[in-house]
């Protein structure tokens, strides 16, 4: 890690956002204030979906991650978490990235809710066709 204490990146998932900074640390994750165990209840996959880089890059021991996740809901704020820790970590070490482009965990996820069209109920569903 050259000389930077804090080392920030943007993750993005759907509708979710997540500002990430890594700071030298125990290995703890903050999310909004609260600890990812409390802020995501009773959800040990998608806690190890959000441990996964650092897991990866062998630097779980080495960096305290504070986030402030906004949008969406908790899942998709995970994988938003996920791929900001992922682009910090590169950041921090340019090696990481062959590690993590392999996962692909440096790739956004482009998919996104399809928009309600006008005439049915919602993006594909339609209402029901009566023939008499």
């Amino acid at each position: 890690m050259a000389d930077k204490d804090i080392i920030m990146a943007t993750g993005r998932r759907k509708t979710s956002i997540a500002v990430v900074k890594l700071v030298k640390g125990k290995g703890r994750i903050f999310v909004n204030g609260k600890t990812l165990q409390n802020y995501i209840g009773n959800r040990p996959a998608i806690e190890m979906l959000v441990y996964r880089p650092l897991v990866l890059t062998e630097s779980q021991d080495r960096f305290d991650v504070r986030v402030k996740a906004v949008g969406g809901g908790i899942v998709s704020q995970c994988g938003a978490i996920r791929h900001g820790i992922s682009r910090a970590l590169v950041k921090s070490n340019e090696e990481f990235r062959n590690v993590l482009k392999v996962e692909g965990l440096l790739t956004r996820d482009p998919r996104v809710k399809e928009r309600k069209k006008y005439g049915r109920k919602r993006a594909r569903k339609r209402f029901q066709f009566s023939k008499r």
